[in-house]
């Protein structure tokens, strides 16, 4: 079921799950005008076709008291090296998103911390002890003025 095409009904069911994936099936089959029957076979269809991957809850990072935020261009040893990068790189917590990207970085990950002493620690004692890794930029991000999911 790769290729499945959503239609307006799909976008429609996708944007208000997105907004809250808690919604009954039987308020969407309301809103939308189908039968409840209707949204649960769109849902699962949409879930085998591998576009709906999954529900989570949203959690403020600050108010866990994750303070910092940055991002780290890694430039690796060796382009082999990555593999093995990543797994390191998946044991740390602070590790919050990563992506092997093409320009100047090998690497490009999204790390939270609770303080610039606690980025410091994570960038020395972690990061920068990854043997495969040749050197670091950080960016600390001052504001996340724009977050948001994509447009089914």
């Amino acid at each position: 079921m790769e290729n499945y095409q959503i239609d307006n009904l799909d976008k429609n069911i996708l944007n208000a799950l997105m907004e809250n994936a808690r919604t009954a099936y039987a308020e969407l089959a309301k809103r939308f005008a189908v039968s409840a029957g209707t949204i649960h076979v769109r849902v699962e269809k949409m879930k085998q076709a591998g576009i709906i991957t999954g529900t989570q809850v949203s959690v403020d990072a600050k108010q866990l008291g994750y303070d910092v935020c940055c991002f780290i261009g890694i430039n690796l040893n060796n382009a082999r090296d990555y593999p093995q990068t990543l797994l390191h790189l998946k044991e740390l917590e602070e590790v919050v998103e990563a992506y092997y990207t093409t320009g100047n970085y090998s690497i490009f990950i999204k790390v939270m911390a609770r303080s610039i002493d606690h980025l410091q620690d994570v960038l020395i004692n972690k990061i920068q002890a990854i043997e495969a890794i040749q050197s670091t930029e950080t960016l600390i991000s001052l504001q996340n003025p724009i977050s948001r999911a994509v447009v089914p």
